[in-house]
């Protein structure tokens, strides 16, 4: 069975806020080391843009976990996206996902804040989910490959404040 590890947000000299990114890369090189070091571990760090009135206008993040072989996984979420021509700020949000392999069973968590139960769209082909979400203020989109093909009629689901968690059933 997998080991589910508590996530660590990043320490105050180490945050690579969204200004600071080429600052920060230092520090995350700097942890990335540290985690193959420990062996294990999880970091992520997010934010906000403020649009006027104080409303959030956009959100980004990321976290960072070791791997199988030990390699860093680095994934991002939020609703910020680099392009060419610098940050945009899109309509629809990536959820952060966590997948964990748990002997015949998938175990999916993702993290969808601000929608409710019956605003969620679950679809599964083969080894790819494809989770969304669309509610009044928010939006999520996310197609995640996972590690083997699953029963796509197998899904056992739950989704309480803002988290959802699937079972799925390999093949």
């Amino acid at each position: 069975m997998a080991r589910r590890r508590p996530r660590r947000r990043l320490t105050e000299e180490s945050q690579l806020g969204f200004g600071g990114l080429f600052k920060g890369m230092g520090n995350l090189l700097d942890l990335i080391s540290q985690m193959a070091e420990e062996g294990d571990g999880e970091y992520f760090d997010t934010g906000e843009i403020k649009g006027p009135g104080g409303k959030a206008r956009g959100v980004y993040g990321f976290s960072v976990k070791m791997g199988r072989g030990g390699q860093p996984v680095v994934e991002e979420f939020g609703n910020i996206k680099a392009t060419d021509r610098g940050p945009v700020v899109a309509e629809v949000r990536e959820p952060i996902v966590d997948v964990f392999d748990e002997d015949d069973v998938l175990v999916v968590i993702a993290e969808l804040p601000g929608v409710e139960n019956d605003d969620l769209r679950i679809e599964v082909k083969g080894d790819i989910l494809e989770l969304s979400a669309e509610a009044k203020e928010r939006k999520y989109s996310k197609e995640v490959l996972l590690p083997s093909r699953v029963d796509a009629k197998s899904i056992e689901s739950s989704y309480k404040n803002g988290v959802l968690e699937l079972r799925l059933k390999k093949i």
